[in-house]
């Protein structure tokens, strides 16, 4: 199993955004030498949610900052983006990386009606501008000349430049938040990154995915490889002991999540306008609220435990938030510190033996 870092720092106030971008590049450096897998990006506009805000730029820094990471999206909204300059970007990314990149794509976000207010973007339209995004990506990085006629846009171009270090392209994976999306992805045999569920769901669907690979056609090599390179989320913070993780963590996840829905609120209560579906009363709220579905906190070998229950399930690759809402540098690494030093190795000397 693969443990990953999702940088997405949280800046409370505007004054803030530089302090917190700088401290997220020393925590991409931090994980790069403590040998952690991978980083992952977000991206989020116009409310503090995210920093460093544009995903592509940050990647660009990183890619130079770190020496054997790799660098990945969880997810670059696609229908906010230029397909062709986004092909352009994502080359050169992959040239300065050396092949480290890893471009996850969504449609955009499901919450915050404010960030396709803010690019001009129809939310409705999300779904099929990320389709036909990465088909434009996909024949511009392999076609010369490119040429695309659709519904969005209608392109011509001589050739890419520059062409991707890694050939065909650089990996591709995408957002699944539900069932048909990562059943999409399963006929396909291609890998995906699950958002955060409970462990009960978190089961239940890559069994799924399993058995609609083979019911495709896909062999169970290709079964394993696909799961090895699926990616599932979970928020996490590591303390000497659980008294010590519980009274740190809680009461920064709890700030994160009511920071996450304050801009959402306020468009929707000044504009009037939302994304967000009302809920009936005695709905279970989403796992993502849910601190014991959300959260994986404690000591060194509490937090073990509740991993070793997601590796038994196949998970082939964690995305561990390490920094929880407004928690300072300092706290983040020392949590990211203790997981490396002492959770980490538990599962690697598994894997070697």
């Amino acid at each position: 199993m693969k443990f990953s870092n999702f940088l997405f720092p949280q800046s409370t106030l505007p004054e803030h955004d530089g302090q917190v971008i700088d401290e997220t590049l020393a925590e991409a450096r931090l994980c790069d030498a403590l040998g952690m897998d991978a980083l992952w990006l977000a991206e989020h506009h116009f409310d503090g949610n995210c920093a460093y805000v544009a995903p592509i730029s940050f990647a660009a820094a990183l890619a130079v900052a770190t020496q054997r990471i790799d660098i990945g999206f969880a997810v670059a909204q696609m229908s906010l983006h230029h397909p062709i300059r986004m092909a352009e970007q994502l080359a050169l990314i992959d040239h300065l990386s050396k092949g480290r990149l890893l471009v996850g794509l969504g449609r955009g976000t499901a919450y915050n009606i404010y960030e396709y207010l803010g690019f001009g973007i129809p939310h409705t339209e999300a779904h099929e501008r990320l389709h036909e995004a990465e088909e434009i990506m996909r024949k511009a990085w392999s076609t010369a000349p490119c040429e695309h006629r659709g519904k969005y846009w209608n392109i011509w171009l001589p050739a890419l430049r520059p062409r991707p270090y890694t050939q065909p392209h650089p990996r591709l994976i995408h957002a699944c938040s539900g069932e048909a999306s990562m059943l999409e992805m399963a006929q396909q045999g291609r890998p995906f990154l699950m958002n955060v569920q409970t462990d009960a769901v978190t089961r239940h669907r890559l069994e799924l995915y399993r058995t609609t690979m083979r019911q495709a056609g896909f062999d169970d090599a290709a079964v394993a490889d696909a799961v090895a390179n699926t990616w599932v989320w979970r928020n996490i913070f590591v303390a000497d002991t659980d008294a010590e993780a519980e009274r740190l963590s809680v009461p920064l996840f709890e700030a994160q999540r009511e920071h996450r829905a304050r801009m959402r609120h306020q468009v929707a209560t000044e504009r009037g306008e939302s994304m967000v579906q009302h809920v009936d009363a005695g709905t279970a709220p989403a796992a993502r609220n849910v601190t014991t579905h959300s959260l994986i906190c404690g000591s060194p070998t509490t937090v073990a435990e509740r991993l070793a229950v997601l590796e038994d399930m196949g998970v082939g690759g964690l995305i561990l938030q390490f920094r929880l809402g407004p928690a300072p540098y300092d706290v983040t690494a020392n949590s990211i510190r203790l997981f490396m030093d002492k959770v980490a190795p538990e599962f690697h000397a598994q894997t070697a033996v």
